[in-house]
């Protein structure tokens, strides 16, 4: 079975490690495979491409394509979804704060979402055949993360957690307004309703980051 592979990373020995893996697969999938490591050849590749993608690699960090707003992975998502449709997308990521990967999980719904330490070579051609077989794949910290999802989604709304990634961020109060589209007033009742949910009586947004990295939100 022949199956059109994107694999979209910045570090290319990291896809050839993949490469290398998916290529002895006990299933019998002959990949062909297309690589890209920055937002503008994955771009490339995405548009130019003669055949459509069966399954697209994605980690979320790469070289941005300000040209075309694109700035990192995540952006990419939509596109793919445009041009293939029935592509099965896997995020691939080093990233394991809350917030982050209930971003991607919540806004773009990937098929498949790994954690790059949660996995080793087995759980990579595992996640590989349940994908071809039309089924999902998310390794384990996203599982973990996914149980405590439903309760604190009731609270934290897109805004909330926005205001808590751009914090962390480094971003300052007074620039947040531009960012999001807010007024003041609206930011700080907001953060006021954040420091009600962790439970703090008065504090800065310093303290807020604390509580929230002890939380692993961010």
């Amino acid at each position: 079975m022949n199956i059109q592979v994107l694999m979209i990373d910045d570090h290319p020995p990291i896809i050839e490690g993949y490469k290398s893996i998916l290529s002895f697969n006990p299933h019998g999938y002959i990949l062909e495979t297309t690589e890209a490591y920055s937002c503008e050849t994955a771009y490339k590749a995405i548009i130019d491409v003669e055949h459509p993608f069966d399954i697209i690699f994605l980690d979320l960090n790469l070289p941005a394509f300000p040209e075309k707003k694109i700035n990192s992975g995540d952006d990419l998502i939509p596109l793919i979804r445009r041009h293939h449709a029935n592509a099965k997308i896997v995020v691939l990521t080093s990233h394991t704060e809350f917030l982050s990967l209930f971003k991607v999980l919540d806004e773009y719904k990937p098929e498949g979402f790994l954690v790059k330490s949660d996995f080793k070579s087995h759980e990579l051609l595992t996640a590989f055949h349940e994908l071809v077989q039309g089924n999902k794949y998310y390794s384990a910290t996203v599982i973990g993360h996914q149980k405590q999802w439903d309760e604190r989604n009731k609270v934290m709304d897109s805004y909330n957690r926005q205001i808590l990634l751009l914090l962390s961020q480094g971003v300052k109060t007074k620039n947040l307004p531009g960012l999001l589209h807010l007024s003041k007033s609206a930011i700080d009742k907001r953060k006021a309703i954040i420091k009600q949910i962790f439970g703090i009586d008065k504090g800065t947004d310093e303290d807020i980051l604390k509580e929230a990295r002890k939380q692993k939100l961010i």
